[in-house]
């Protein structure tokens, strides 16, 4: 009989297959590029772009817990996996990497909005056709690299979306500004790679002192943790009995915190001064609910959190405040944290979660 964390870890492996970007209802596996599947990003995606990354990005984790309620009420998992994640409106494709890959075109060629290819809060509806055309064409990309992705010996133990769209905005980043992933040299040179000039360069500077980072990774962490808990003991009876689908029952542990914090953005959004300033947890949501899902433990899942607190901002220094667009530290966090704990638990590498279940 399988134990308590033999059963979480099998789930966390049917999850990183789904959420690779084989979404069951668009064909399958070998139906990701077909034309249908094509079309819904690209919609998506010239929807997204004109809402811009931002506000594409709070609606697709609006979206995403609606789905998980879904599942968990005992439903289909089409919400969560086709859209929330998915070719139709996921983070990979309209419900963020549009609005990105069109606010990085737009800042270059001096038409958005606000006035910078950083600023992914701005609604792009105001700039041109062709803005939101490349935007559509970006969340195609975003659709289509994951399965590339997934088929690739080591590359497969990244989270695929994340690192879909680090991988998109480094290319758009090389296109059109003619930078590599770390930025721009002469600010490099001024300020140094890792130098926040006392947070004034920072991404989001309400959170970069490590002491808060400490604390909002522990406290994100294990909330993240908690809910995988009680979710995972909920669905794995109605998983057993053919009621929700496997996919869906190894997602939502995982994935609802990450809808969560990006519903928590609105504020971000739409508030001014320190009413703007609210955590971006998202990454540290995801790495404490896989660390539960790994370990079994709320310490686990608390050390996740903070681990994606620290990643999420190393990524900001290294790719987002020296760039002339924006490159997600979240979706790089999740990315590289989600192989880190993959190569330090899965059986196949590492296997310390093995060690850690007695076995």
């Amino acid at each position: 009989m399988e134990s308590y964390f033999e059963n979480r870890w099998l789930r966390s492996r049917k999850r990183f297959r789904g959420r690779a970007g084989f979404i069951r209802g668009a064909g399958g596996e070998e139906g990701m590029f077909t034309f249908e599947t094509v079309l819904m990003a690209f919609t998506g995606g010239l929807f997204g772009a004109a809402l811009g990354a931002l506000w594409s990005f709070c609606l697709c984790g609006l979206v995403t817990m609606i789905g998980c309620a879904v599942v968990l009420a005992g439903g289909p998992d089409f919400l969560l996996l086709q859209v929330g994640l998915g070719p139709v409106f996921g983070p990979q494709a309209g419900g963020f990497l549009a609005g990105v890959i069109a606010a990085s075109y737009a800042g270059a060629r001096g038409k958005h909005p606000g006035g910078s290819g950083r600023d992914i809060l701005t609604p792009l509806i105001g700039s041109s056709w062709d803005v939101l055309l490349v935007g559509g064409l970006g969340a195609v990309a975003g659709v289509l690299l994951p399965p590339l992705l997934a088929s690739v010996p080591v590359i497969r133990e990244f989270d695929h979306l994340g690192l879909s769209i680090i991988v998109v905005t480094f290319a758009a980043r090389a296109v059109f500004y003619k930078e590599g992933p770390f930025g721009r040299k002469d600010s490099i040179a001024r300020h140094g790679l890792m130098s926040t000039d006392h947070y004034g360069l920072s991404w989001v500077g309400w959170m970069s002192p490590p002491s808060r980072l400490l604390i909002v990774g522990a406290g994100a962490g294990g909330l993240a943790g908690a809910v995988a808990r009680f979710s995972s003991e909920a669905l794995g009876p109605l998983a057993a009995a053919g009621s929700v689908s496997p996919a869906g029952a190894a997602t939502v542990p995982i994935i609802f915190c990450w809808g969560l914090s990006a519903v928590m953005l609105t504020g971000l959004q739409l508030g001014q001064g320190n009413v703007q300033k609210v955590p971006v947890t998202h990454c540290m949501a995801v790495l404490g609910a896989l660390s539960f899902i790994y370990t079994g433990s709320l310490i686990g899942a608390v050390a996740g959190g903070i681990f994606g607190a620290f990643l999420q901002e190393l990524c900001a220094r290294l790719f987002i405040n020296h760039g002339s667009d924006h490159l997600d530290p979240p979706a790089a966090g999740i990315a590289f944290g989600v192989f880190t704990l993959n190569i330090i638990f899965k059986p196949e590498w590492f296997g310390l979660a093995r060690l850690l279940a007695g076995n």
